[in-house]
């Protein structure tokens, strides 16, 4: 009898975990070999369901105690299937006063995610066919004009997409 409410408990557990993600739509993670170059640009590609409805766009990361920075500047670049493109230069708070970093995890590995697109106004993939986000690191040093060549901390690079609350 005890092992049977021990499989029905880990089977609840998983369900609402599996439940807790419903409002994904895209949800894909690109590994960051060591350093992340100021040239790499980290690509997705994204084929959205429809065009009528709103969506949340984010940029997720995960990084190590290894980054130095309380923050992090971002050019992500959104191209659409007709050729339009938006390209925003972006700023995210990492870590807190104390140098504690935001973002979830136990370990050494932090998690964030961080909005792009849907926070202000919903965002509509208006043009059917495939997008292509680009996400590149523009860190600077205090005082420097030129951009840091090779980022360190960060392993990870996400784009996720969900189903607005708004819909």
């Amino acid at each position: 009898m005890q092992k049977s409410k021990y499989w029905i408990g880990c089977v609840m557990l998983v369900l609402s975990f599996v439940s807790c993600d419903s409002n994904r739509v895209f949800d894909e993670y690109k590994s960051v070999p060591n350093e992340w170059d100021k040239d790499n640009k980290i690509e997705f590609k994204v084929t959205p369901p429809d065009s009528t409805n709103a969506y949340n766009l984010y940029v997720n990361l995960r990084n190590t105690e290894d980054y130095k920075y309380s923050n992090l500047f971002l050019i992500v670049e959104l191209n659409y299937p007709n050729g339009k493109t938006l390209k925003d230069t972006l700023e995210y708070k990492m870590a807190n006063p104390d140098g504690t970093f935001l973002g979830t995890g136990f370990t050494d590995v932090k998690e964030s995610k961080l909005w792009y697109k849907g926070y202000k106004e919903p965002f509509v993939f208006d043009e059917a066919g495939e997008y292509i986000i680009n996400v590149q690191q523009a860190m600077r040093e205090n005082g420097s004009i030129n951009g840091v060549d090779k980022l360190e901390g960060i392993t990870d690079v996400g784009f996720r997409i969900e189903h607005s609350q708004t819909n």
